[in-house]
């Protein structure tokens, strides 16, 4: 599955996936999951303010979790 279509996804089921989001980014809380909405521009920018990461590192960790949904 390419990126977009993991994030299309990701939208279409934001209620289930934003808690497995919080368990990956436990300092997210409910105003931040509420305003990413399955959108993967916002997560990586609060991932930079909130854990204080450079682009590239929430960029990574981004990616790394998006595996879990490669098949």
């Amino acid at each position: 599955m390419e990126n977009t279509s993991i994030w299309t996804q990701i939208a279409a089921s934001w209620n289930d996936f934003k808690r497995d989001i919080h368990r990956q980014w436990g300092k997210l809380t409910e105003n931040d999951l509420q305003h990413i909405r399955g959108q993967r521009d916002i997560l990586l920018g609060k991932l930079q303010r909130i854990y204080g990461m450079s682009r590239d590192e929430a960029n990574q960790q981004i990616v790394n979790w998006e595996q879990r949904f490669k098949g």
